[in-house]
Formats: structure tokens, sequence, C-alpha cells
């Protein structure tokens, strides 16, 4: 209720004081949470991208708060633009390594008489071509084993007649209709191309087989388990490299022992970082806390690369460890205020702010173009992104003491500054990256299938899509096509008997199409 001048002043000091005190904190916390509505409708119906340009009044004010603008400001970059060719229009041509079937249209053999009364003769011809699309063919492939017996022993033995047959070719799933190639393509249709099985069970019945969801589902289940001795490899691979990238993402597990089926589990994803050998293992787990990736890392000594959550604080505290923080984090909190404060904004520190971030991903695109080693991108950092940190870092202690900690900026200023630690601990080498972009990648898969499939229905079929995701895009990182590398391994997985074997199914050791 709004309190009129002259009813003010009629009021005793103390209560004067006191009313105003309550008309201010209402003002500021009315203003806090309507900024916290903007910031939602931008998100709900806004532009997903963090792109933004830089308009000149944004340029006029960096010009004071930016490192560059004083004495050492670099001289200004001229483009010079060269004559360029245009590309050649109309559709590309079609890849030479399809099928061709060739349809011959030719004139009927009265149109090939010209009116003179001679025959035509043939000079060319004109190609064109066009894409056709033949459904998916299922075959039943019959396993026939001829069986021999010796006749001149029938009836002489005590045992009966002597009777030889091959032996049964192992298979992945024994005893089952599943042949590699079926299950990889109902895999891939799951997990790659997100079809839901009951969906995949209405496709097999349009082509008169029927194949329950659950069928489906249990094959997947068995498929992980026989993929287990691969994945360990693979999980001993990751923690054998210098840098490892960690994310987790919510998933619904339903029949999930003394939990509501509307709590939330997670999918965590482990990532080697280093780019020669990339890895992704992913892990089902009940909860988010510390105890998953202390019981993942184990003595690991390298570098680890998270975002904020408390989760992972205790890195802090190993000294074999390199901890190192996501700058994208940190520009998104800027990001977020400029979303929240709408289209008639005026510029103000949330641009100072992602100015600064704006300068170091420029930096790093530049050492990209230019193709340096580790070694050079080292000192290059050393020589410019640390200049721009250093007063990044001045200006965020500048602003933490004239922002009120509960509005949006104040929120940005304080993660920056309790994350700085980590934010900057990339500069100690030329190898790593400012932000946890890669494992952040690596979680949409997973959560665009999520929206199709909503749900696990118990947690054997979590850790089972856990281990084929982990399959599936460590094959894709490494540039394998992901359907033939599963056929491949679920050809040679049942005959695999040493070491050796295995390790020859690793992603990086196997010879198969790419992406």
């Amino acid at each position: 209720m709004k309190i009129s001048a002259e009813t003010l002043a009629a009021l005793p000091a103390e209560a004067r004081v006191i009313i105003e005190e309550l008309q201010q904190a209402h003002a500021k916390e009315t203003g806090l949470l309507r900024e916290q509505i903007r910031l939602l409708q931008a998100k709900l119906f806004g532009p997903k991208s963090e792109k933004r340009p830089v308009d000149s009044e944004i340029e006029q004010l960096l010009l004071f708060d930016l490192p560059e603008a004083g004495e050492d400001q670099e001289p200004e970059e001229k483009t010079e633009v060269k004559g360029h060719s245009r590309k050649k229009a109309g559709r590309r041509p079609l890849p030479v390594d399809l099928p061709r079937v060739e349809v011959v249209h030719d004139l009927d053999e009265a149109d090939k008489i010209c009116g003179c009364g001679c025959r035509l003769s043939r000079i060319g011809e004109e190609v064109s071509e066009q894409l056709d699309v033949i459904p998916a063919r299922i075959q039943v492939v019959r396993n026939i084993r001829p069986k021999y017996a010796c006749k001149q022993c029938d009836g002489v033995k005590d045992d009966g007649p002597t009777v030889k047959i091959a032996p049964v070719p192992p298979a992945i799933l024994p005893k089952s209709l599943a042949t590699a190639g079926l299950l990889a393509f109902i895999l891939i249709s799951k997990f790659v191309d997100h079809l839901p099985f009951y969906r995949q069970e209405k496709q097999f019945a349009r082509l008169g087989v029927d194949l329950s969801r659950t069928l489906m589902s249990n094959w997947t289940i068995k498929a992980a388990e026989a993929c287990i001795p691969l994945l360990n490899l693979l999980e001993e691979e990751v923690l054998e490299g210098n840098c490892i990238n960690i994310d987790e993402t919510p998933v619904q597990v339903l029949k999930e022992s003394g939990r509501d089926p509307t709590t939330k589990s997670y999918m965590w994803v482990f990532r080697r970082g280093d780019p020669e050998k990339t890895i992704l293992i992913y892990q089902y787990h009940p909860t988010r806390g510390s105890r998953v990736p202390k019981e993942f890392l184990g003595n690991y000594a390298g570098c680890v690369q998270t975002d904020g959550y408390a989760g992972y604080d205790f890195l802090d505290a190993k000294p074999e460890v390199l901890h190192l923080g996501c700058l994208a984090h940190a520009r998104r909190k800027f990001d977020d205020i400029i979303k929240a404060q709408g289209k008639k904004r005026k510029t103000g520190s949330a641009d100072i702010g992602l100015a600064y971030i704006r300068k170091l991903y420029q930096l790093e695109r530049e050492y990209k173009k230019a193709k340096l080693t580790p070694e050079e991108i080292y000192r290059a950092r050393q020589e410019q992104a640390k200049p721009v940190l250093d007063n990044f870092k001045e200006w965020l202690d500048t602003k933490v003491l004239q922002t009120p900690p509960k509005n949006l900026l104040g929120k940005a200023v304080t993660y920056c500054l309790n994350q700085w630690p980590r934010l900057i601990a990339y500069l100690e080498d030329g190898s790593l990256k400012p932000d946890n972009n890669l494992v952040e990648n690596a979680i949409r898969p997973f959560a665009v299938g999520r929206k199709n499939w909503l749900f696990a229905g118990n947690p054997k079929g979590a850790e089972a899509s856990a281990a084929i995701y982990s399959l599936i895009e460590t094959a894709k990182a490494n540039g394998i096509e992901p359907y033939s590398y599963l056929r491949h391994i679920f050809e040679a997985l049942p005959v695999a008997q040493s070491l050796e074997d295995y390790e020859a199914m690793l992603p990086w050791n196997v010879k198969l199409k790419s992406n």
C-alpha cells in the first residue's frame, strides 16, 4: 500500500524511518523479481544464440575498460578484400559410391527416321541422375548345419552311431534371432536417430516382423553386458590421458528401488580431453554427489575440467590435479543479464564483462587459425591472454564492491571471482581449453534422445543405455560410422579370447567406414 506524503509527515520520526526502509527493501526485492521474470521470459521465448553484435555505443564504452585502450593498444587490423569465385549454381553431384541403375529412354524406331527418309545416327547422349530410395529390406539368415554319421558303426557301438555336426556359430546374443546387423540397426535407431523402441516396434510391424519393445530392451541390456570388457579398456584409456572433462545431466528412471519415479537420477559423462585419442564414457548413477567423480578418478593425476557445481570442489584439495573451470559458464552469467534487460536496454557492465571474455575467445580463434602448437599457444597466452585476464580481474574486484550480490550482475561477478583460479588455469598448458564445451557437446545427443524416449524403465536399462552411448559417441568422435562399428564389435566380441583381441576392437585400432 502506498502512503501519501501528508500521512507520512504526520507520523512519528521513528515510524517514518521504518516505513521508508520497508519501502526501499520492497522496491529492491521487486526489482530482483522483475529481473528474474524477464530472464525466464527471454530463455523461454527469446533467441538461444549467445552471439551478440557489438554496436558503436558498446565499442565507445569499451575504449575505457579494455586493457588494449592505453599505450599498449595494438594497431587496427585492416582486412584486405580479395577477389573471390562464386560457387556454381545447381545441386551437388550424388556420391560416386552409390549403386547406379541405368534406365534408357530411347526414341521409337519410327521416330529414328529423318524426314528425308534416312535413318538417324546416334551422336551422343544426355544423362541426368535422380536419387531413389528402397525401403528397409529384411532377410532371414538360415544357419544350416549338416549332420554326419558312420553307417558302418550304426548298431555296432553300444552308444549308438557316431554323429558329427558343425558347432553353433558364436553370437553376441546366443539362441537369439538377432544377428549382429539387426542388433546394431536397432541400437543406432534408438541412440543415434532417437527412435524409442515402441516406434521401432511399429516400423518392424509394417515390414511384417513382430519385434516387441520388451524384446528389444532385453537385447540392449544383454549386448551392453557383453561389451563390458571393451568398456573397461576405454575407461582405463580415459584415466591415462592428460585431461578429463566431466559433466552430468538429469535422467528419469521409473522402477528404481526405494525411490520415487519422479526423483532425478543422472547420466555422467567423462571425456578424455587430449585430441590424439578422444574417448567418451557415460555412466548412470542415481546421485549427483561428488562420490561419482571421486570413484571414477581414483588416484588420477592430471587436469580435470568441470563447471562450477559444488560437487567438484574436492578436486581443489588434490595437489596432483589441476582443476580447470569453464569460461563459457562465466560468459552465460553476463549474457543472462542482457537477456533480462530486454530490447530497450542500455549499454552497461554486462557488456564490459562480455567484452573481456569475447577478447579471450577471439585470441583462441586466432591461435587455431594460425595452427599453433601447444608450446606456441602457451607462449601466446602468456603474452596476450594473461593481460586481458589481469584487467578483467581488476574490473571484477572493483565491481563486486559496487553491485548488490543478489541481482544478476552481482551473481555473475561473484561467480567469476569464486571460480577465478579455475578460470585462469588453462593458461598453464597450451593443449588445454578455456571451457568445458567439448563434454557439454557430448551430452547433447543424450539430451535430444531424452526428449523422445523421456525416461528409462529401470536402472539396468539406464546402465545399458550408458554403455551403448559410450561406444557410439566414442566411435563418432574418432571419425567412425557408428553402425559399422557396432556391427563390427558385435561380430568380434563372441570370438574374443585375449587382451589383444579386445584391444583390436578399440576405435582407433579398427579400419572402418568414416563418418
